[in-house]
């Protein structure tokens, strides 16, 4: 059991608890980054997939799980993301400015949305923005000279200071520029919840009337909240584009924005430990289903019947059992076994009871 007794505001801020916990962090990192030495091409390109499901869950989860505004519309702006860095690409701006460009254009697509929807809360927020997710299919195909319409893009390699990096000829340098942007996106994010910014984001959520009356402006930091979680997003989905190699007006469909809030649901709402949980969920479960139909076909000796909705059923009733027995996700289970550890045999189950009230009353509102 480690207690660690906190003694000035700095020590509150930091981003790691104690060295223990920067070591382990770093350790699990250095495992991650060998993961071409250890794994086949087909579970890295597996792995390469959960990490930008995890970047793109972070973009959600700094609007939806840190400022309390729903969005089911994301798709759109990894749409966005996507199409804006290829076209970049293809006008020759080299990957390393394109890609960066990709998410600030991304960003200021996601201001000019915000500002219509500050007023929205709740249910309303979320089929606006569904509708955006909805109405971006008939964008790409209205735009067919950028997007190539019905019959969408098709994208080799980029090139990285002279070299070629290809999620299929190149897979493991495909998936060490994914884990670095994923771990500057990473930490990016655990600075903005140390800053007087993150903060506010958080006042957001809890209480707008609260954070008002502490002299927060709520349009400005939504709209903020809306900038970030969309330029994340978009980079999100430059590289979603990258790794598919081809897409068009139906890839990037209304069930991405929907998988996308469940992932950060079933990890853990507010958790930058949540986008990664959820994502190695969503990124998993298909394969896991996969084997699973395989084995069940040879145990019973017929074939494999494939069954329309099943995944997105599966999806469902775990979303379903987390939202009953476990709101705050994957994370949230985590953090209680290790507390109960903790402080065995002084733990109880109150502990959390503020946590759930809080769930049941101002986040839905």
């Amino acid at each position: 059991m480690r207690i660690i007794f906190k003694t000035d505001y700095m020590q509150d801020i930091r981003p790691w608890k104690d060295r223990y916990q920067l070591v382990l962090y770093l350790i699990l990192l250095t495992v991650v980054a060998a993961a071409p030495w250890w794994l086949d091409e087909f579970y890295l390109g597996e792995l390469t997939n959960v990490l930008i499901w995890a970047i793109a869950g972070l973009g959600l989860m700094v609007l939806t799980g840190h400022t309390g505004q729903v969005s089911l519309g994301h798709a759109a702006f990894l749409a966005f993301g996507c199409y804006a860095n290829v076209a970049l690409i293809e006008a020759g701006v080299p990957f390393l400015l394109a890609f960066p460009l990709a998410g600030i254009l991304t960003g200021i697509a996601g201001v000019t949305v915000a500002i219509p929807a500050l007023r929205l809360h709740g249910i309303y927020l979320a089929i606006f923005t569904m509708a955006l997710s909805i109405l971006m299919d008939d964008i790409i195909v209205l735009s067919e000279p950028i997007t190539g319409g019905v019959a969408g893009k098709y994208v080799g390699g980029v090139e990285i200071f002279g070299h070629l990096v290809d999620r299929w000829g190149t897979p493991d340098q495909f998936f060490w520029l994914v884990l670095t942007v994923a771990v500057l996106v990473t930490l990016g994010y655990i600075n903005l919840l140390r800053a007087p910014l993150g903060r506010s984001f958080i006042a957001v959520r809890d209480s707008e009337v609260s954070a008002q009356a502490m002299g927060i402006d709520i349009a400005r930091t939504k709209m903020i909240s809306f900038a970030l979680s969309c330029a994340v997003t978009g980079w999100a989905g430059a590289l979603m584009g990258l790794f598919a190699g081809a897409f068009n007006n139906e890839t990037f469909s209304v069930l991405i924005s929907i998988q996308l809030l469940m992932m950060i649901v079933i990890g853990g709402l507010g958790s930058i430990h949540g986008a990664f949980l959820g994502a190695i969920v969503i990124g998993f479960l298909p394969q896991f289903l996969s084997i699973s139909k395989e084995y069940a076909g040879a145990l019973f000796g017929g074939n494999t019947v494939a069954i329309p909705g099943l995944e997105f059923g599966i999806f469902g009733m775990i979303l379903i059992a987390f939202i009953l027995f476990e709101p705050m996700g994957i994370y949230g289970r985590w953090l209680k076994i290790r507390t109960w550890f903790e402080l065995f045999p002084f733990y109880r189950k109150d502990m959390f009871k503020r946590q759930k009230s809080y769930l049941k009353t101002e986040r839905l509102r």
